[in-house]
């Protein structure tokens, strides 16, 4: 197999990571937080934040590393509409996550401290509010990812 084939299938492999565990706890940290029941969201939290760690953390690392490794060896001009789109992307669902790590470090902190769901409700809704726009730009990224629409333009 070809150095081009290994990236790509790491470029793949960690965009399915990144989405995969995005999606996977932004549903249990939510199941945990409509529970009710504070252990729940003591423990989902406490592990959402690992999982970020260790999975999010990597996947958004080599997802840089491998897409502007591609773009390059596709010949894809770094000025191009399709790759101007996917930076900007890249770009805005960093900015929705990194503060979604301090929210739910946060959480996790407030509730080992004794905090009760109140002390917590504000920073659920505004961890929600930055996971639509992350979630659905990295929609957009897949589409660009497989359509290159623009991508030599």
């Amino acid at each position: 197999m070809t150095s081009y084939l290994w990236i790509k299938l790491l470029h793949i492999l960690s965009a399915t990571v990144l989405f995969g565990t995005g999606m996977g706890t932004a549903f249990f940290m939510l199941r945990a937080y409509l529970s009710h029941n504070d252990e729940a969201m003591a423990v989902t939290t406490q592990n959402v934040v690992l999982a970020d760690w260790v999975f999010t953390t990597p996947a958004i690392v080599v997802q840089l590393l491998t897409g502007l490794w591609l773009t390059k060896k596709l010949n894809i001009p770094f000025e191009s509409t399709w790759f101007i789109a996917v930076i900007s992307l890249y770009v805005l669902v960093g900015v929705c996550w990194l503060p979604v790590v301090r929210i739910q470090i946060r959480i996790r902190d407030l509730i080992a401290d004794g905090a009760n769901r109140d002390d917590y409700r504000k920073l659920m809704q505004a961890w929600c509010a930055l996971g639509v726009p992350a979630f659905s730009a990295i929609i957009v990224l897949f589409f660009l990812m497989v359509a290159k629409s623009g991508a030599y333009a």
